[in-house]
């Protein structure tokens, strides 16, 4: 039915005053109405005069429609859900387990297995204490019956482990809780204020300028324009996905040929990998382009020893400016022009840093869910931190480097696997500032699948703890005044990199399930409810159309708090998994926006710059032996989904708390675990993310 539109208020009163007219409709379907006055015409009547039996019907029907289909969508739901499920966990098709390689993933999964099966024995006990009627967790206080009121052996065993809850268990998880929820609540004010910077910067609109023509030449009698020479850099290491258009879009920046070198760093151990690549090179140096293969014999230190392998050239001298751009990275044209005329004049400036987006966002929920984390990431923590303290963490790629502040920082140290966070810290110390360009965007690619996401985020979480160890005595000891030092160690470090993983982890899938069993130390409903939905609010801000997500959102973040405690442990105390690097598989799409463009640019470049047909001997045989290595190409290996335990058994956890509570009859507890549980039991069994079956 259309929306009915009631001006009545608006013209009433400019309405003039009549005699009483009477108004009579032949159709029995209308009503017939008398009309003393100009009021009396607008008064209020009943919602059911006006209304045949065939509308009533007819608005019965839709809403009636409606219900149906959202029992439908439900019922769909569940059904694939456990489907999967079955699929999965009990008949393994198309699912591997995954494997805990180090020894504390399997201590952590065996402390979690321990808590669940602890849980499965008290939940026991606490429903026949339910349908015996010994309700004593309704009482505020907990109620220890006398000796005299012991009923059996059953009931004393039941009032034993109460005396023990109340006495020993619950004064140890409050303690626990109290700290978490103080650590928590501090994390929350550094979001605000980080959100409160951001608006700041938006209000003021603050962000950083250069002033006239950056190129034009300074001399009186020349009119010409001086370009400094940059130096790019794309490493990579077998990136048979992404390789093609990460070199195609590099090869035509908009910049002078003779003022630009383009070094394509392979550490590719798969040699057909390194014939299509080494392909690339030769017909972008066809075309002119000022392009350079560079491939390692043995890689060592990962991309920080590959990047420093190059930077140890000799013609990289006379370049003043390094730009490097990971593989599955696509940067504009213009991207040298609105980044390098930063340093012109502010020779204390080491890093200028580009903002990054995303061409899959919206591939899957997990995509989506990450675009969410990253755009506050960028547009809130590295904005704020780059126009008030001149310091962020270098993300690694779409950043222009001055090539002396990388020397007089040290380089490229092979002694982390967040080469760039290193280097950006050392440099931090140094003097050298940094400035975090929000409007300036290059394409790239997130993880589709989740266990491409959980490894990179191993990496990135156990990374900095590793090098917090490392820095700790240089900051300490570095000329930085006391507030910056005390920036890096208790905001960067500290509160951004050990605190959120652990109180995260140790609140919200630790001591909240076991909370359901020790109702003396229970959460308040503002811990788990209030602030992390305000939290989650804040986070969503810079990506305003993923607001339908933020229950998701809240969900998968308690859910990736695992993943986070266990990479914060193994970089703090220096376990094996601390120094594994494992590169982020690519799916090599780009929008269709994007392919468009590059095809124009690609046949504007093909028109100005054709290829030499004077071709030497040697490059035609690279070119012959690269379409035999295609031709030759071995078929893909079939990707199965995982299965991930300490995932499962968490789910399981959460979910047997939630029967928990909900004896109890505690309502926003019961929903919270049940939703987390479930949340737990779909990452656990790999139904978010790439489906590869």
């Amino acid at each position: 039915m259309a929306p009915t539109l009631d001006f009545s208020n608006w013209w009433a009163k400019d309405t003039r005053k009549g005699t009483s007219v009477v108004v009579k409709m032949e159709n029995p379907n209308y009503s017939v109405v008398e009309i003393d006055g100009p009021d009396a015409a607008f008064r209020p009547v009943e919602k059911s005069r006006g209304k045949n039996a065939k509308q009533v019907t007819w608005v019965l029907l839709l809403k009636a429609h409606h219900a149906v289909g959202c029992l439908t969508w439900l019922a769909t739901f569940f059904w694939a859900f456990l489907r999967a499920i079955k699929r999965r966990l009990i008949f393994r098709q198309d699912v591997d387990m995954a494997s805990e390689k180090l020894g504390k993933g399997k201590l952590l999964f065996g402390l979690i297995k321990a808590f669940l099966v602890i849980s499965l024995v008290i939940l026991g006990f606490e429903v026949v204490a339910y349908f015996k009627g010994w309700h004593y967790f309704e009482n505020p206080s907990l109620h220890i019956p006398r000796t005299s009121e012991i009923q059996g052996l059953l009931h004393m065993l039941y009032v034993s482990w109460l005396s023990f809850r109340g006495d020993y268990i619950a004064p140890l998880i409050q303690a626990l809780s109290k700290f978490c929820i103080v650590l928590f609540l501090i994390q929350s004010v550094d979001r605000m204020i980080l959100c409160l910077g951001c608006f700041w910067i938006k209000y003021k609109k603050i962000k950083p300028r250069v002033e006239g023509n950056p190129f034009k030449s300074r001399d009186v009698e020349g009119s010409g324009y001086e370009y400094p020479m940059v130096l790019v850099q794309i490493p990579m290491c077998n990136e048979r996905e992404v390789y093609e258009q990460s070199i195609s879009a590099v090869c035509q920046l908009d910049w002078p040929k003779e003022r630009l070198l383009i070094q394509v760093l392979d550490d590719s151990d798969d040699e057909s990998v390194q014939w299509l690549i080494k392909g690339e090179v030769s017909k972008w140096s066809q075309r002119g382009v000022n392009i350079i293969y560079r491939h390692r014999l043995f890689r060592t230190g990962y991309k920080a020893g590959n990047l420093k392998s190059a930077m140890s050239c000799d013609y990289v001298k006379v370049y003043e400016f390094v730009a490097i751009f990971d593989a599955d990275f696509q940067p504009n044209p213009d991207f040298l022009k609105q980044t390098v005329p930063q340093f012109k004049d502010n020779p204390e400036l080491g890093l200028v840093q580009a903002r990054w987006a995303f061409v899959n966002k919206d591939e899957n929920l997990l995509t989506r869910l990450q675009n969410i984390n990253l755009c506050f990431h960028f547009e809130v923590e590295q904005q704020v931190n780059g126009v008030f303290l001149n310091f962020f963490g270098f993300n690694g790629t779409a950043g222009v480097w001055r090539i002396k502040a990388l020397e007089e920082s040290g380089g490229w140290l092979e002694r982390t696997t967040v080469e760039d966070m290193d280097i950006a810290v050392r440099a931090h110390l140094n003097g050298w500032k940094f400035i975090f360009l929000n409007d300036v965007k290059v394409l790239c690619e997130v993880p589709e699948c989740y266990e491409a996401y959980r490894k990179q985020q191993h990496r990135w979480h156990s990374g900095p703890m590793q090098l917090f160890r490392l820095c700790l005595p240089a900051i300490l000891t570095s000329k930085i005044t006391i507030w910056k030092k005390a920036n890096l160690i208790l905001l960067f470090f500290l509160l951004r990199k050990l605190i959120l993983p652990f109180y995260s982890f140790t609140l919200f899938c630790i001591i909240l399930p076991l909370t359901m069993f020790v109702p003396e130390a229970e959460l308040p409903v503002w811990v788990i409810c209030y602030v992390p939905a305000f939290m989650s609010f804040l986070n969503i801000l810079p990506a305003p159309k993923s607001f339908p997500f933020i229950v998701p959102y809240l969900l998968f973040e308690n859910t990736m708090s695992v993943t986070k405690f266990n990479a914060m442990v193994s970089g703090l105390f220096q376990l094996g998994s601390s120094y594994e690097w494992v590169v982020t598989k690519k799916a090599g799409r780009s929008s269709e926006s994007d392919l468009l463009a590059a095809a124009e640019r690609e046949s504007k470049t093909t028109n100005q710059a054709p290829i030499c047909r004077g071709a030497s001997e040697s490059e035609l045989a690279e070119l012959n032996h690269l379409k035999e290595q295609k031709e030759a190409a071995p078929q893909p290996v079939k990707k199965v989904n995982k299965i991930y335990r300490k995932e499962l058994a968490l789910a399981f956890l959460l979910l047997t708390a939630s029967v928990r509570s909900l004896l109890a009859a505690q309502g926003v507890h019961f929903y919270f675990l049940l939703f987390q549980g479930v949340t737990f039991l779909l990452v656990g069994l790999d139904l978010i993310g790439e489906q590869m079956s």
